[in-house]
């Protein structure tokens, strides 16, 4: 056993969650292709570049792909996270290099793939929602100079009443505040230099922001994550959802 590869428990966890298997052709071993797919995003490499001991690289790829298309990891994310602690949630961002190699071609279905120009050079911004262990919620992508604001107005107006929502003074807008005010949810945001209104806020219940930091330092020990490879923004999504299933079923 590889330490990339699914445990026996984590593969418990899995397996229900995954498509039955069609008539016909019966369907390269499961537990193989996803442990094939892992070792390509743990290591950053090419998909031909796989071992041979995971079978084919085109049924790898076709594979990840074809359950990306039919939502098969957003289904499995969304079962296994359904237990998540709502009472604390926090927001953050993090943006990764995009490689040379995923900077040309198809985009995924939108003008700019998710890639933009900041500091960095061409960058994706990778958005997180996380509960109180640190574990994702929601994920979205949008191209590297891309404020977090909206999507933080994005992600607030799903909260649960009664949540308690932790962000940096990014996130500190009327809208963000308004939504959750709205939601009866408890935004605990340093509020910026140029705020003349005062706001409730514990630096203490702020401390507690490091998980959502501890949560993109975890997924960026995956090199094919830490560094975005692939042309198309739906499938590098994907590889994100897959490493955030590995999160949860590590902490269930």
């Amino acid at each position: 056993m590889r330490r990339h590869e699914l445990t026996d428990r984590e593969w418990a966890i899995i397996q229900p969650l995954l498509p039955q298997k069609s008539r016909g052709v019966p369907r390269v071993d499961d537990r193989r292709v996803i442990n094939g797919i892992l070792w390509r995003f743990r290591a950053g490499t090419p998909w031909r570049d796989v071992p041979e001991r995971y079978g084919p690289r085109t049924t790898l790829y076709n594979r990840f792909a074809r359950w990306r298309a039919a939502g098969v990891w957003d289904r499995i994310l969304e079962a296994i996270s359904e237990a998540y602690d709502g009472d604390i949630v926090m927001i953050d961002s993090s943006c990764v290099r995009v490689h040379q190699h995923g900077a040309g071609g198809k985009k995924g279905g939108d003008d700019h793939g998710c890639m933009g120009h900041s500091r960095g050079g061409l960058t994706t911004k990778i958005h997180a929602l996380v509960d109180a262990e640190g574990r994702p919620i929601r994920l979205k992508l949008t191209p590297g100079q891309a404020g977090d604001a909206p999507v933080g107005t994005e992600f607030v107006a799903d909260l649960d009443p009664g949540a308690t929502l932790i962000a940096d003074r990014a996130y500190d807008t009327n809208p963000i505040r308004e939504g959750a005010a709205a939601r009866g949810v408890w935004a605990k945001i340093p509020p910026r230099v140029i705020r003349k209104d005062a706001f409730s806020f514990s630096p203490w219940v702020y401390r507690q922001r490091n998980l959502v930091e501890r949560f993109f330092n975890r997924i960026k020990q995956f090199r094919g994550l830490a560094t975005r490879y692939d042309r198309r923004a739906d499938n590098y999504l994907a590889a994100l959802k897959l490493a955030a299933i590995r999160i949860w079923i590590a902490k269930i």
